[in-house]
């Protein structure tokens, strides 16, 4: 059991470092205005994925005959709309979005902060958003899940594979907690408008660029 335990962590780290996560996430966290915001995004979006890969474990561990293997990858399109949609909106933001510099005293240290309004008034849909995206790639791209599957077959209820997939949700966590404070941590120190301005839109062409793969290649 610990060894299936160390896997499912293992397994999880892995997966939230699928590009199309970091990518959809990225559009999104790039608008975070503090590490704190970064964070409980980034668990709003492990909260999603888990619930959707907690029904898929729940589908194929009943019901080990289940077709649902042959049609995950077929979610792979709705993400790749998710992702182009998404990149369309961060391009529109860092064009149109009118970005203010606040100078703020921490520690007796002066900061400079970068500082949308309109991104900070739609701040309360942010998790909601964070949320749905997690949903959308708990049903895509799950090869590590497939792959916890496949080694715990032999497992005796359920309720261990669940608490397999609590492990692995918890690794997904981990992951993306680390990724969104890397992420945010270098956007924030960051002066520069026009540079922040220059990220965004590079944020926003890749992830137009991959969900165009994702639909296409």
């Amino acid at each position: 059991m610990l060894e299936f335990a160390m896997l499912a962590l293992t397994l999880g780290i892995k997966h939230s470092f699928d590009a199309d996560h970091l990518i959809a996430v990225s559009n999104l966290l790039g608008k975070a205005s503090s590490l704190r915001k970064s964070v409980s995004m980034s668990i709003s979006w492990a909260a999603g994925h888990m619930l959707t890969a907690s029904l898929i474990t729940f589908v194929l561990f009943s019901n080990q005959n289940s077709l649902l293997p042959l049609i995950l990858d077929k979610f792979e399109i709705l993400v790749g709309a998710m992702l182009i949609f998404l990149g369309a909106l961060t391009i529109y933001h860092a064009k149109f979005t009118k970005i203010h510099s606040h100078i703020h005293t921490h520690g007796g240290k002066k900061h400079v902060h970068m500082h949308s309004h309109a991104i900070a008034n739609k701040a309360d849909h942010s998790h909601s958003h964070m949320l749905g995206i997690g949903i959308i790639h708990g049903l895509a791209s799950n090869d590590e899940l497939l792959l916890l599957l496949t080694v715990s077959l032999g497992a005796s209820s359920l309720l261990e594979m669940l608490a397999g997939v609590g492990i692995f949700s918890l690794g997904v966590v981990l992951g993306m907690v680390a990724y969104s404070i890397l992420l945010t941590q270098t956007i924030i120190s960051i002066r520069g408008i026009q540079i922040h301005r220059a990220i965004h839109a590079t944020i926003g062409a890749i992830s137009i660029f991959y969900g165009g793969v994702l639909l296409f290649a």
